[in-house]
Protein backbone atom coordinates (compact mmCIF):
# COMPACT_ATOMS: atom_id res chain seq x y z
CA UNK A 1 0.00 0.00 0.00
CA UNK A 2 1.60 3.28 -1.19
CA UNK A 3 1.79 6.13 1.27
CA UNK A 4 -0.57 8.98 1.30
CA UNK A 5 0.30 12.61 -0.52
CA UNK A 6 0.12 13.87 3.01
CA UNK A 7 2.52 11.68 4.44
CA UNK A 8 4.54 11.71 1.70
CA UNK A 9 4.69 15.72 2.30
CA UNK A 10 5.43 15.14 5.94
CA UNK A 11 7.99 12.76 5.30
CA UNK A 12 9.50 15.36 3.23
CA UNK A 13 9.15 18.49 5.65
CA UNK A 14 11.13 16.08 8.48
CA UNK A 15 13.46 15.04 6.12
CA UNK A 16 14.55 18.91 5.14
CA UNK A 17 14.13 19.94 9.13
CA UNK A 18 16.72 17.00 9.98
CA UNK A 19 18.78 17.95 6.97
CA UNK A 20 19.00 22.08 8.19
CA UNK A 21 19.53 20.40 12.13
CA UNK A 22 22.33 18.05 11.10
CA UNK A 23 24.07 21.23 9.17
CA UNK A 24 23.67 23.67 12.13
CA UNK A 25 25.27 21.09 14.10
CA UNK A 26 28.06 20.34 11.77
CA UNK A 27 28.95 24.10 12.16
CA UNK A 28 28.74 24.72 15.77
CA UNK A 29 29.44 21.18 17.41
CA UNK A 30 32.82 20.35 18.88
CA UNK A 31 33.98 17.75 18.37
CA UNK A 32 36.95 15.87 20.67
CA UNK A 33 36.61 12.48 18.89
CA UNK A 34 39.83 10.13 18.87
CA UNK A 35 43.56 10.84 17.51
CA UNK A 36 42.70 10.23 13.47
CA UNK A 37 46.08 8.89 13.28
CA UNK A 38 44.68 5.82 15.33
CA UNK A 39 41.35 4.29 13.51
CA UNK A 40 41.10 1.37 15.64
CA UNK A 41 42.07 -0.89 18.71
CA UNK A 42 45.37 -2.59 19.55
CA UNK A 43 45.28 -6.21 18.84
CA UNK A 44 43.86 -8.97 21.53
CA UNK A 45 47.10 -11.19 22.50
CA UNK A 46 46.14 -12.58 25.52
CA UNK A 47 44.33 -16.21 24.34
CA UNK A 48 41.90 -16.13 27.43
CA UNK A 49 40.07 -13.01 25.85
CA UNK A 50 39.39 -15.55 22.83
CA UNK A 51 37.35 -17.98 25.23
CA UNK A 52 33.78 -18.35 24.81
CA UNK A 53 31.78 -17.39 28.46
CA UNK A 54 30.76 -20.81 29.14
CA UNK A 55 34.03 -22.40 28.05
CA UNK A 56 35.86 -19.66 31.08
CA UNK A 57 33.04 -21.23 33.20
CA UNK A 58 34.63 -24.56 32.81
CA UNK A 59 38.29 -23.82 32.88
CA UNK A 60 37.95 -22.09 36.06
CA UNK A 61 35.93 -25.07 37.21
CA UNK A 62 38.33 -27.69 36.57
CA UNK A 63 41.14 -25.46 37.85
CA UNK A 64 42.73 -25.16 34.43
CA UNK A 65 42.47 -21.04 34.82
CA UNK A 66 41.57 -19.29 38.24
CA UNK A 67 38.89 -16.76 37.97
CA UNK A 68 41.25 -14.21 39.38
CA UNK A 69 43.42 -14.69 36.50
CA UNK A 70 40.28 -14.20 34.26
CA UNK A 71 39.21 -10.91 35.45
CA UNK A 72 42.50 -9.35 36.01
CA UNK A 73 43.16 -10.79 31.67
CA UNK A 74 39.59 -8.58 31.63
CA UNK A 75 40.73 -5.49 33.57
CA UNK A 76 44.13 -5.33 31.75
CA UNK A 77 42.42 -5.31 28.03
CA UNK A 78 39.51 -2.62 29.31
CA UNK A 79 42.37 -0.30 30.74
CA UNK A 80 44.09 -1.17 27.60
CA UNK A 81 41.09 0.22 25.44
CA UNK A 82 38.57 2.27 27.29
CA UNK A 83 40.95 5.17 26.71
CA UNK A 84 40.23 4.82 22.64
CA UNK A 85 36.93 3.89 22.98
CA UNK A 86 35.51 5.79 26.27
CA UNK A 87 32.53 2.97 26.65
CA UNK A 88 33.53 1.91 30.40
CA UNK A 89 32.16 5.18 32.79
CA UNK A 90 32.59 3.08 35.81
CA UNK A 91 34.52 0.15 37.33
CA UNK A 92 34.70 -1.99 40.66
CA UNK A 93 37.77 -3.38 39.90
CA UNK A 94 39.30 -4.18 42.99
CA UNK A 95 35.59 -5.41 44.44
CA UNK A 96 35.63 -7.68 41.05
CA UNK A 97 39.57 -9.39 42.00
CA UNK A 98 37.92 -9.70 45.52
CA UNK A 99 35.11 -11.67 44.67
CA UNK A 100 37.22 -13.25 41.72
CA UNK A 101 39.27 -14.64 45.12
CA UNK A 102 36.47 -16.15 46.86
CA UNK A 103 35.55 -17.94 43.49
CA UNK A 104 38.85 -19.59 43.53
CA UNK A 105 38.60 -20.03 47.02
CA UNK A 106 34.91 -21.71 46.65
CA UNK A 107 36.46 -24.11 44.15
CA UNK A 108 39.46 -25.49 46.50
CA UNK A 109 36.85 -26.42 49.07
CA UNK A 110 33.91 -27.70 47.41
CA UNK A 111 33.80 -31.51 47.69
CA UNK A 112 30.74 -31.96 45.48
CA UNK A 113 32.50 -31.65 42.00
CA UNK A 114 32.68 -30.04 39.15
CA UNK A 115 29.35 -31.11 37.99
CA UNK A 116 27.60 -29.75 41.40
CA UNK A 117 29.16 -26.41 40.71
CA UNK A 118 28.14 -26.30 37.19
CA UNK A 119 24.54 -26.70 38.04
CA UNK A 120 24.22 -24.38 40.59
CA UNK A 121 26.57 -22.01 39.43
CA UNK A 122 26.91 -22.01 35.71
CA UNK A 123 28.88 -17.91 35.31
CA UNK A 124 31.33 -19.24 37.97
CA UNK A 125 33.56 -16.77 38.16
CA UNK A 126 32.76 -14.92 34.55
CA UNK A 127 33.37 -11.16 34.38
CA UNK A 128 30.80 -9.20 32.60
CA UNK A 129 29.70 -5.54 32.21
CA UNK A 130 26.61 -3.52 32.71
CA UNK A 131 24.58 -1.21 30.66
CA UNK A 132 24.82 2.27 33.25
CA UNK A 133 20.88 2.15 33.04
CA UNK A 134 20.84 -0.68 34.89
CA UNK A 135 20.85 -0.68 38.47
CA UNK A 136 24.21 -2.49 39.74
CA UNK A 137 24.79 -2.07 43.24
CA UNK A 138 26.79 0.72 44.73
CA UNK A 139 27.44 1.97 40.63
CA UNK A 140 25.77 5.14 39.58
CA UNK A 141 22.34 4.77 37.92
CA UNK A 142 22.03 8.28 35.71
CA UNK A 143 21.23 6.90 32.42
CA UNK A 144 23.29 9.78 31.23
CA UNK A 145 21.48 12.66 32.73
CA UNK A 146 23.26 15.45 34.30
CA UNK A 147 20.44 15.85 36.73
CA UNK A 148 21.04 12.45 38.38
CA UNK A 149 24.65 12.85 38.72
CA UNK A 150 25.39 11.02 41.69
CA UNK A 151 22.72 8.69 41.95
CA UNK A 152 23.79 5.34 43.67
CA UNK A 153 22.66 2.23 43.03
CA UNK A 154 21.14 0.45 46.34
CA UNK A 155 20.46 -2.68 44.76
CA UNK A 156 20.61 -4.79 41.49
CA UNK A 157 18.10 -4.92 38.91
CA UNK A 158 16.73 -8.77 38.32
CA UNK A 159 18.84 -9.63 35.25
CA UNK A 160 22.16 -8.49 37.01
CA UNK A 161 20.87 -10.23 39.96
CA UNK A 162 20.45 -13.64 38.26
CA UNK A 163 23.66 -13.33 36.38
CA UNK A 164 26.06 -12.78 39.80
CA UNK A 165 23.36 -15.25 41.41
CA UNK A 166 24.99 -17.89 38.90
CA UNK A 167 28.97 -17.05 39.59
CA UNK A 168 29.03 -14.15 37.23
CA UNK A 169 30.95 -11.18 38.35
CA UNK A 170 30.36 -7.48 37.25
CA UNK A 171 33.28 -5.23 35.99
CA UNK A 172 31.65 -1.91 35.73
CA UNK A 173 28.86 0.05 34.02
CA UNK A 174 29.45 1.50 30.73
CA UNK A 175 27.91 4.14 28.64
CA UNK A 176 24.67 4.77 26.88
CA UNK A 177 22.89 7.35 24.75
CA UNK A 178 20.96 9.90 27.08
CA UNK A 179 17.48 8.11 28.80
CA UNK A 180 18.58 4.72 26.71
CA UNK A 181 16.46 6.40 22.98
CA UNK A 182 19.03 7.60 20.53
CA UNK A 183 21.27 5.61 18.29
CA UNK A 184 24.97 7.03 19.85
CA UNK A 185 25.85 6.52 23.45
CA UNK A 186 26.99 10.34 23.99
CA UNK A 187 25.48 12.41 26.87
CA UNK A 188 26.69 15.51 28.92
CA UNK A 189 27.75 13.36 31.97
CA UNK A 190 30.12 10.73 30.16
CA UNK A 191 31.25 12.02 27.16
CA UNK A 192 30.70 10.10 23.63
CA UNK A 193 32.01 6.55 22.43
CA UNK A 194 33.62 4.89 19.80
CA UNK A 195 33.45 1.89 17.54
CA UNK A 196 36.23 -0.44 17.49
CA UNK A 197 36.44 -1.06 14.32
CA UNK A 198 36.37 2.39 13.59
CA UNK A 199 37.05 5.25 15.95
CA UNK A 200 35.82 8.31 13.87
CA UNK A 201 32.17 6.02 14.45
CA UNK A 202 29.63 5.38 16.29
CA UNK A 203 29.11 1.84 18.31
CA UNK A 204 25.33 2.30 18.73
CA UNK A 205 23.16 3.16 21.83
CA UNK A 206 24.68 0.81 24.48
CA UNK A 207 28.42 1.61 24.55
CA UNK A 208 29.57 -2.18 23.00
CA UNK A 209 32.71 -3.40 25.33
CA UNK A 210 32.31 -6.78 23.61
CA UNK A 211 33.18 -6.01 19.83
CA UNK A 212 36.53 -4.59 21.69
CA UNK A 213 37.24 -7.48 23.71
CA UNK A 214 36.84 -5.74 27.07
CA UNK A 215 33.80 -8.26 27.85
CA UNK A 216 32.53 -11.67 26.99
CA UNK A 217 29.42 -11.45 28.26
CA UNK A 218 26.92 -8.42 29.53
CA UNK A 219 23.17 -6.90 29.89
CA UNK A 220 21.28 -4.29 28.64
CA UNK A 221 18.20 -2.60 27.39
CA UNK A 222 16.17 -2.95 24.14
CA UNK A 223 13.06 -0.52 23.56
CA UNK A 224 14.02 -0.28 19.84
CA UNK A 225 17.12 -1.83 18.65
CA UNK A 226 19.50 -0.99 22.12
CA UNK A 227 21.26 -4.15 21.71
CA UNK A 228 20.66 -5.31 18.49
CA UNK A 229 21.59 -2.17 16.73
CA UNK A 230 25.08 -1.75 19.03
CA UNK A 231 25.61 -5.62 18.07
CA UNK A 232 25.70 -4.72 14.81
CA UNK A 233 27.61 -2.28 14.72
CA UNK A 234 30.31 -4.25 16.76
CA UNK A 235 30.13 -7.15 15.07
CA UNK A 236 28.86 -9.27 18.23
CA UNK A 237 25.47 -11.16 18.63
CA UNK A 238 22.97 -9.60 20.50
CA UNK A 239 19.33 -11.23 21.74
CA UNK A 240 15.95 -9.10 22.46
CA UNK A 241 13.56 -12.39 24.03
CA UNK A 242 10.12 -12.42 23.71
CA UNK A 243 8.75 -9.72 25.35
CA UNK A 244 7.82 -9.71 29.29
CA UNK A 245 9.52 -13.11 30.11
CA UNK A 246 12.66 -10.83 32.09
CA UNK A 247 11.95 -8.31 34.36
CA UNK A 248 12.99 -5.07 33.94
CA UNK A 249 12.51 -3.69 37.41
CA UNK A 250 14.99 -1.49 39.07
CA UNK A 251 16.20 -0.46 35.07
CA UNK A 252 14.86 3.01 36.44
CA UNK A 253 13.09 3.80 32.63
CA UNK A 254 11.92 0.43 33.04
CA UNK A 255 12.86 -0.75 29.24
CA UNK A 256 13.00 -4.48 28.67
CA UNK A 257 16.09 -6.31 29.51
CA UNK A 258 18.57 -8.32 26.55
CA UNK A 259 21.64 -9.82 26.31
CA UNK A 260 25.00 -9.31 24.64
CA UNK A 261 27.65 -12.10 23.83
CA UNK A 262 30.54 -12.46 21.72
CA UNK A 263 30.10 -15.82 21.26
CA UNK A 264 26.75 -17.85 19.97
CA UNK A 265 27.06 -20.50 21.87
CA UNK A 266 26.66 -18.36 25.34
CA UNK A 267 23.64 -16.92 23.85
CA UNK A 268 21.36 -19.98 25.24
CA UNK A 269 23.00 -20.56 28.48
CA UNK A 270 22.69 -16.85 29.41
CA UNK A 271 18.84 -16.68 28.35
CA UNK A 272 18.63 -19.88 30.82
CA UNK A 273 19.74 -17.38 33.53
CA UNK A 274 18.00 -14.82 32.72
CA UNK A 275 14.33 -15.75 31.40
CA UNK A 276 11.29 -18.10 32.04
CA UNK A 277 11.51 -20.09 28.72
CA UNK A 278 11.30 -23.59 27.56
CA UNK A 279 14.99 -23.62 26.41
CA UNK A 280 15.66 -27.45 27.18
CA UNK A 281 14.33 -28.96 23.70
CA UNK A 282 16.86 -30.11 20.80
CA UNK A 283 16.27 -27.40 17.53
CA UNK A 284 16.72 -29.93 14.00
CA UNK A 285 17.51 -26.91 11.83
CA UNK A 286 16.94 -28.91 8.59
CA UNK A 287 13.08 -28.59 10.02
CA UNK A 288 13.06 -25.25 10.18
CA UNK A 289 11.67 -22.55 7.07
CA UNK A 290 13.49 -20.04 6.67
CA UNK A 291 12.47 -16.37 4.60
CA UNK A 292 14.27 -13.31 3.76
CA UNK A 293 12.92 -9.94 3.59
CA UNK A 294 15.79 -7.63 2.18
CA UNK A 295 14.19 -4.55 3.14
CA UNK A 296 11.16 -2.15 4.54
CA UNK A 297 9.26 -1.94 1.36
CA UNK A 298 10.60 1.39 0.27
CA UNK A 299 10.04 3.74 3.31
CA UNK A 300 10.41 7.59 2.65
CA UNK A 301 11.37 8.02 6.00
CA UNK A 302 14.03 5.02 6.01
CA UNK A 303 17.69 5.24 4.21
CA UNK A 304 17.75 2.46 1.36
CA UNK A 305 19.03 -0.67 2.77
CA UNK A 306 23.30 -1.25 1.58
CA UNK A 307 23.35 -3.38 -1.20
CA UNK A 308 26.21 -5.28 0.57
CA UNK A 309 24.08 -6.00 3.52
CA UNK A 310 21.66 -7.30 0.55
CA UNK A 311 23.99 -9.24 -0.71
CA UNK A 312 24.81 -11.00 2.51
CA UNK A 313 21.17 -12.43 2.93
CA UNK A 314 20.51 -13.15 -0.67
CA UNK A 315 20.58 -17.15 -0.71
CA UNK A 316 17.74 -17.62 1.28
CA UNK A 317 13.68 -17.18 -0.27
CA UNK A 318 12.93 -13.65 -0.27
CA UNK A 319 9.18 -12.29 1.05
CA UNK A 320 7.68 -8.69 0.90
CA UNK A 321 5.76 -7.58 3.63
CA UNK A 322 4.32 -4.28 2.80
CA UNK A 323 3.72 -3.23 6.38
CA UNK A 324 7.25 -2.69 7.19
CA UNK A 325 7.14 -0.21 5.52
CA UNK A 326 4.78 1.45 8.25
CA UNK A 327 7.30 0.31 10.97
CA UNK A 328 8.15 3.70 12.32
CA UNK A 329 4.95 5.16 12.77
CA UNK A 330 3.60 1.91 14.15
CA UNK A 331 6.54 2.07 16.99
CA UNK A 332 6.19 5.77 17.28
CA UNK A 333 2.37 5.52 17.59
CA UNK A 334 2.04 2.50 19.91
CA UNK A 335 4.72 4.03 21.99
CA UNK A 336 2.94 6.52 22.54
CA UNK A 337 -0.19 4.62 23.25
CA UNK A 338 -2.25 4.40 26.34
CA UNK A 339 -1.33 1.61 28.25
CA UNK A 340 -3.56 -1.26 29.07
CA UNK A 341 -4.37 0.80 32.44
CA UNK A 342 -5.78 3.49 30.34
CA UNK A 343 -3.00 6.22 31.24
CA UNK A 344 -0.60 7.96 28.83
CA UNK A 345 3.27 6.72 29.13
CA UNK A 346 5.57 8.92 30.66
CA UNK A 347 6.95 11.30 28.41
CA UNK A 348 10.32 11.39 27.16
CA UNK A 349 9.94 15.42 28.56
CA UNK A 350 9.16 13.95 31.43
CA UNK A 351 12.23 11.62 32.09
CA UNK A 352 14.33 14.26 30.98
CA UNK A 353 13.18 16.59 33.92
CA UNK A 354 13.67 13.54 36.32
CA UNK A 355 10.75 15.41 38.71
CA UNK A 356 12.38 18.52 38.35
CA UNK A 357 12.28 21.63 36.48
CA UNK A 358 10.36 20.94 33.41
CA UNK A 359 12.16 20.65 29.72
CA UNK A 360 11.53 23.36 27.34
CA UNK A 361 12.84 22.10 23.92
CA UNK A 362 13.05 25.16 21.78
CA UNK A 363 14.68 26.80 24.72
CA UNK A 364 17.06 23.80 25.37
CA UNK A 365 18.28 24.46 21.54
CA UNK A 366 18.58 27.89 22.33
CA UNK A 367 21.27 26.70 25.16
CA UNK A 368 22.69 23.96 23.27
CA UNK A 369 23.59 26.49 20.59
CA UNK A 370 26.05 28.11 23.16
CA UNK A 371 26.81 25.24 24.86
CA UNK A 372 24.78 25.86 28.18
CA UNK A 373 22.17 22.87 28.00
CA UNK A 374 23.04 20.34 29.67
CA UNK A 375 21.32 17.64 27.05
CA UNK A 376 22.35 16.54 24.17
CA UNK A 377 21.03 17.97 20.71
CA UNK A 378 19.35 14.15 20.14
CA UNK A 379 17.90 14.08 22.93
CA UNK A 380 16.64 17.74 22.50
CA UNK A 381 15.21 16.38 19.06
CA UNK A 382 13.41 13.95 20.54
CA UNK A 383 11.24 16.05 22.88
CA UNK A 384 10.34 18.27 20.07
CA UNK A 385 9.05 15.31 17.68
CA UNK A 386 7.07 14.18 20.90
CA UNK A 387 5.05 17.04 20.80
CA UNK A 388 3.83 16.82 17.43
CA UNK A 389 3.35 13.20 17.75
CA UNK A 390 1.29 12.72 21.43
CA UNK A 391 -2.20 12.00 19.50
CA UNK A 392 -3.58 8.58 19.64
CA UNK A 393 -2.48 6.37 16.51
CA UNK A 394 -4.15 6.78 13.30
CA UNK A 395 -7.07 3.79 12.08
CA UNK A 396 -4.81 3.42 9.31
CA UNK A 397 -1.78 2.91 11.74
CA UNK A 398 -3.55 0.80 14.18
CA UNK A 399 -4.89 -1.38 11.03
CA UNK A 400 -1.15 -1.73 9.63
CA UNK A 401 0.15 -2.90 13.11
CA UNK A 402 -2.98 -5.55 13.55
CA UNK A 403 -2.31 -6.84 10.11
CA UNK A 404 1.45 -7.05 10.61
CA UNK A 405 1.04 -8.92 13.64
CA UNK A 406 -1.01 -11.28 12.51
CA UNK A 407 0.81 -11.80 8.98
CA UNK A 408 3.90 -12.48 10.44
CA UNK A 409 2.67 -14.67 13.57
CA UNK A 410 1.07 -16.76 11.09
CA UNK A 411 4.32 -16.75 9.10
CA UNK A 412 6.49 -17.64 11.78
CA UNK A 413 4.20 -19.99 13.82
CA UNK A 414 6.74 -22.74 15.75
CA UNK A 415 9.28 -23.16 13.23
CA UNK A 416 9.79 -20.02 11.00
CA UNK A 417 12.86 -18.28 10.95
CA UNK A 418 12.51 -14.17 9.33
CA UNK A 419 15.72 -12.85 8.35
CA UNK A 420 15.94 -8.76 8.50
CA UNK A 421 18.35 -6.64 7.99
CA UNK A 422 19.35 -4.78 11.78
CA UNK A 423 19.99 -1.76 9.84
CA UNK A 424 20.11 -0.25 6.99
CA UNK A 425 23.41 1.58 6.88
CA UNK A 426 26.98 -0.01 8.46
CA UNK A 427 28.41 1.52 11.24
CA UNK A 428 27.53 5.59 11.12
CA UNK A 429 29.92 8.57 11.16
CA UNK A 430 29.83 10.41 14.70
CA UNK A 431 26.13 12.20 14.98
CA UNK A 432 25.11 10.88 11.62
CA UNK A 433 22.19 9.51 13.02
CA UNK A 434 20.63 13.04 13.25
CA UNK A 435 20.50 13.23 9.59
CA UNK A 436 18.59 9.54 9.47
CA UNK A 437 16.92 9.43 12.31
CA UNK A 438 14.09 7.06 11.57
CA UNK A 439 16.68 4.30 10.63
CA UNK A 440 16.01 1.90 14.44
CA UNK A 441 12.92 1.64 12.66
CA UNK A 442 14.22 -2.22 11.19
CA UNK A 443 14.87 -2.77 15.00
CA UNK A 444 12.43 -0.98 16.95
CA UNK A 445 8.96 -2.76 15.16
CA UNK A 446 9.82 -5.80 16.29
CA UNK A 447 9.65 -4.68 19.52
CA UNK A 448 6.18 -3.49 19.60
CA UNK A 449 5.20 -7.22 18.17
CA UNK A 450 6.78 -8.46 21.19
CA UNK A 451 8.72 -11.22 18.63
CA UNK A 452 12.06 -12.51 20.27
CA UNK A 453 15.22 -11.12 18.00
CA UNK A 454 18.86 -12.23 17.43
CA UNK A 455 21.25 -10.10 15.84
CA UNK A 456 23.87 -12.29 14.17
CA UNK A 457 27.62 -10.87 12.10
CA UNK A 458 28.14 -11.90 8.69
CA UNK A 459 31.55 -10.99 8.47
CA UNK A 460 33.45 -7.81 7.51
CA UNK A 461 32.27 -5.14 4.63
CA UNK A 462 34.76 -3.54 1.96
CA UNK A 463 35.61 -0.84 4.67
CA UNK A 464 36.33 -3.68 7.47
CA UNK A 465 32.69 -2.48 9.14
CA UNK A 466 31.00 -5.59 10.49
CA UNK A 467 27.81 -6.84 8.37
CA UNK A 468 24.68 -8.64 10.08
CA UNK A 469 21.45 -9.50 10.15
CA UNK A 470 18.34 -10.26 12.15
CA UNK A 471 16.84 -13.77 12.99
CA UNK A 472 13.44 -13.13 13.99
CA UNK A 473 11.15 -16.06 15.44
CA UNK A 474 7.78 -16.08 16.83
CA UNK A 475 6.48 -15.44 20.79
CA UNK A 476 8.36 -18.03 22.92
CA UNK A 477 10.57 -19.78 19.81
CA UNK A 478 14.04 -17.64 21.29
CA UNK A 479 15.39 -21.04 20.94
CA UNK A 480 14.96 -20.99 17.05
CA UNK A 481 16.99 -18.09 16.61
CA UNK A 482 19.81 -18.70 18.81
CA UNK A 483 20.41 -22.25 17.32
CA UNK A 484 20.14 -20.53 14.00
CA UNK A 485 22.94 -17.87 15.42
CA UNK A 486 25.20 -21.02 16.69
CA UNK A 487 25.33 -22.13 12.69
CA UNK A 488 25.62 -18.95 11.15
CA UNK A 489 28.56 -17.96 13.50
CA UNK A 490 30.03 -21.41 12.38
CA UNK A 491 29.80 -20.38 8.98
CA UNK A 492 31.10 -16.80 8.89
CA UNK A 493 32.82 -17.18 11.04
CA UNK A 494 31.45 -14.93 14.35
CA UNK A 495 32.99 -11.71 15.80
CA UNK A 496 36.61 -10.83 14.46
CA UNK A 497 39.28 -8.70 16.39
CA UNK A 498 39.24 -5.62 15.53
CA UNK A 499 42.90 -5.13 16.55
CA UNK A 500 44.02 -7.93 14.04
CA UNK A 501 41.72 -6.60 11.09
CA UNK A 502 43.72 -3.25 11.68
CA UNK A 503 46.88 -5.21 11.59
CA UNK A 504 46.46 -6.89 8.57
CA UNK A 505 45.05 -3.43 6.97
CA UNK A 506 48.12 -1.66 7.78
CA UNK A 507 50.61 -4.66 6.48
CA UNK A 508 48.24 -4.83 3.19
CA UNK A 509 48.77 -1.17 2.75
CA UNK A 510 52.23 -1.26 3.10
CA UNK A 511 52.60 -4.27 0.54
CA UNK A 512 50.58 -1.82 -1.75
CA UNK A 513 53.39 1.10 -1.40
CA UNK A 514 56.16 -1.01 -1.47
CA UNK A 515 54.80 -2.41 -4.73
CA UNK A 516 54.00 1.01 -6.67
CA UNK A 517 57.53 2.15 -5.41
CA UNK A 518 59.02 -0.66 -7.13
CA UNK A 519 57.42 -0.64 -10.27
Amino acid sequence: MALTRFERFLASVLRVAVGMLFAVFQLLAQRRGADRSVRRLPPITNPLLRVPAMRLARMIRRREVTSVEVVQTYIDRIQEINPLINAMVKDRFSLALQEAAQVDKLIEEETGGEDVLEDRLPLLGVPFTVKEAFSLQGMPNSTGLVSRRGVISATDAPPVALLKRAGAIPLGVTNCSELCMWLESHNRLYGITNNPYDLERIPGGSSVFWGGGGSVIGVGSDVGGSIRIPAFFNGIFGHKPTSGVVSNYLTWVMFPPAQCVRYATDLLPMLRVMEELSLSSEVDLKRLRFFSVPHDGGSPLVSPVDQQLVLAQRRVKRLEIPQLKYSFQIWSAMMGAPGKDGKQPTSFAELMSDHGKKVWPLWEMAKWTVGLSKHTVAAIGLVLVEMFQRSQPTQLILQQKESLQKDLEELLGTDGVLLYPSHPHLAPKHHHPLFTPFNFSYTGIFNILGLPVTQCPLGLSEEGLPLGLQLVVGKQQDRLSLATAVFLEKTFGGWRDPGSIATATTQLDTRRGASTTAS
